[in-house]
């Protein structure tokens, strides 16, 4: 269905004028939306003459709800709002697609396509959307910080930053891919690497007493917050 179609993608801000991006939209059959939330009413300004039933938007931005670029669009566009992640970088991405009104069936597949090459892709009601921001979009920064505080923990020890670096990044990869494979619940998987009176059952005490689970449900909270937030920016 989408063979040969055009796409034209829109973001960073360094697009050019409101006209030019009005030009880029009229020549394209799917147009990526991936400006900053607060530019996104300038840009669906400058497109919207440009829009038709004929084109597929896909917007990317975090916390804009479909009905809202529908409603600043008119001309019952069809658009699909995605949540990826950056790990699709490296074909490990984890991304969430949600349709408004009058996308169709067929461009959800399109997307999911798309998506599921790098990653895993999923269709979720579009009141999920700010948790899956908050889960999985901003994910990669949490689990990016985890490793570091290994890495600096390594070479507090003792060890060469490099070594600490490959051996934190490893254990994260490892342990994700276990996770996967394995269909035993990760609290499971922790239970079996900790020994009564052993060195991990010494450090998982101390995240414990220091509240590391509550501190990410926490942060996780907070995204997710921000990403409702950002629904309000303009």
């Amino acid at each position: 269905m989408f063979t040969g179609k055009t796409v034209a993608i829109i973001g960073g801000g360094k697009m050019g004028s409101i006209l030019a991006r009005g030009m880029i939209t009229k020549d394209a059959d799917i147009v990526i939306l991936a400006v900053k939330p607060q530019n996104i009413w300038e840009t669906l300004k400058g497109i919207r003459p440009a829009v038709n039933t004929s084109k597929l938007l896909i917007s990317i931005v975090a916390g804009v709800p479909t009905d809202a670029i529908e409603k600043a669009l008119s001309k019952s566009p069809r658009v699909l709002r995605v949540m990826p992640n950056v790990n699709a970088m490296a074909g490990e991405g984890a991304a969430a697609v949600t349709r408004g009104h009058f996308a169709k069936k067929d461009d959800v597949q399109y997307a999911l396509a798309i998506l599921n090459a790098v990653g895993l892709a999923v269709e979720v009601d579009e009141k999920l959307m700010d948790a899956v921001t908050a889960l999985s979009g901003s994910g990669p920064a949490y689990c990016f910080l985890i490793i570091e505080a290994l890495t600096d923990a390594g070479v507090h020890l003792g060890l060469a930053r490099d070594l600490a670096e490959k051996l934190a990044v490893q254990t994260m990869l490892g342990s994700a891919r276990l996770c996967l494979e394995s269909s035993q619940h990760p609290a499971q998987l922790k239970n079996m690497v900790t020994s009564p009176g052993g060195t991990t059952a010494a450090g998982l005490k101390v995240l414990e007493e220091r509240n590391m689970r509550a501190t990410l449900m926490a942060a996780v909270e907070a995204a997710a917050k921000r990403s409702q937030e950002l629904a309000g920016v303009k």
